[in-house]
């Protein structure tokens, strides 16, 4: 169930005459409803979210078990979808049709004609996860008159501080900032896997305490709060030699929990955003934010930081470094050397 939780801020998904998933899930609840919901995109999570919004929420309980269908892509051909869509609901003003993986459909073109005209006592839900329909196509033209597309596009890291913060103030639960960095960096842009694990820390919550701190994620999802990417990326960025090897010594004894793909992942993005940051035209914080598009200020703070650092030339030289360990670490022209060792040699060549 969806509950109160909305869109904690406006990137671009967007839906039929400009909606917001805000939007679209303002117009559910006051039971205004489109005949086709064609849902799709890279990132899954808002795709599940209005799909059981709808599943959930627009039959009662008496009236599911003979107007709810869920089908797959992979099971159904587009004319059983239609003939089912056809069908005029028992006993309940709607019926509700939810087609998932409907990426798999096969000549789903022929949907169009009854989308000329479809039955509005139907609400024919079709889920294409990890990709788009292509909106040039006369379905999409179709389903665009009468229903709504949306599309969820993939989260940037920069959106995740965003997200964790608005997810857990739904839930009237503060974070220090310090935990958002640790949670975004460790489990990334998995939004499904993001929002069970902050489920997981509300749970766990010790009895009036509203506050999730590093130490409690330290001890209910296994990431040191002392010795993690985010603790890294801050030593590199302050030259702290000391804090740097220390982090790498953890990372090699612990190699499970810190796999090195993800850390070379996240200095990757990190130097990458660095680079263009020395093309802002304007080199405050605003301007830099603006530059990155990073959805709050004080992110800027950190390239500002290393900016002072780090020359141009120098960064240009880590990253080229950075896609170096990425391919060994991946045995190209490599043989024996392990992870660790990858690591410890890379974060030498970024601090010297």
């Amino acid at each position: 169930m969806i509950g109160n939780l909305l869109f904690p801020f406006s990137i671009s998904i967007m839906v039929k005459q400009g909606l917001t998933y805000n939007d679209l899930l303002k117009e559910l609840r006051a039971k205004q409803y489109h005949p086709i919901y064609y849902l799709m995109g890279e990132e899954s999570y808002y795709i599940d979210k209005i799909t059981e919004y709808i599943a959930n929420n627009i039959l009662s309980e008496s009236e599911k078990e003979f107007n709810l269908t869920i089908v797959y892509g992979t099971d159904v051909d587009i004319t059983t979808i239609i003939n089912t869509a056809k069908r005029y609901p028992m006993m309940s003003e709607y019926q509700v049709v939810i087609v998932k993986e409907a990426q798999a459909i096969r000549n789903i073109e022929k949907l169009s004609y009854y989308l000329q005209k479809p039955l509005l006592s139907t609400i024919l839900v079709l889920c294409h996860k990890h990709g788009v329909l292509d909106r040039r196509k006369k379905i999409a033209i179709e389903i665009e008159k009468t229903g709504v597309i949306f599309e969820s596009p993939k989260l940037k890291d920069s959106q995740l501080p965003i997200f964790i913060s608005s997810y857990l103030k739904e839930k009237k639960i503060g974070i220090e900032s310090k935990a958002i960095a640790m949670l975004a960096d460790f489990i990334g842009a998995d939004l499904n896997r993001m929002a069970s694990e902050l489920e997981k820390l509300i749970i766990t919550l010790p009895f009036g305490q509203t506050q999730i701190t590093p130490e409690q994620i330290e001890k209910n999802i296994g990431i040191s709060k002392d010795y993690n990417n985010f603790e890294l990326r801050n030593a590199l960025i302050e030259k702290d030699i000391l804090k740097a090897n220390k982090i790498i010594k953890y990372f090699c004894e612990n190699p499970k929990t810190n796999p090195i793909q993800m850390t070379l992942s996240l200095l990757f993005n990190f130097y990458s955003n660095l680079m263009l940051a020395y093309y802002a035209p304007d080199k405050s914080e605003q301007g830099i934010a603006n530059m990155l598009s990073l959805k709050t200020v004080w992110q800027s703070k950190e390239y500002m930081k290393a900016m002072k650092k780090y020359s141009g030339i120098k960064t240009m030289q880590i990253i080229s470094k950075i896609r170096y360990a990425d391919a060994k670490s991946k045995g190209i022209q490599n043989i024996s050397t392990v992870d660790g060792e990858i690591l410890r040699e890379l974060v030498f060549d970024i601090l010297h």
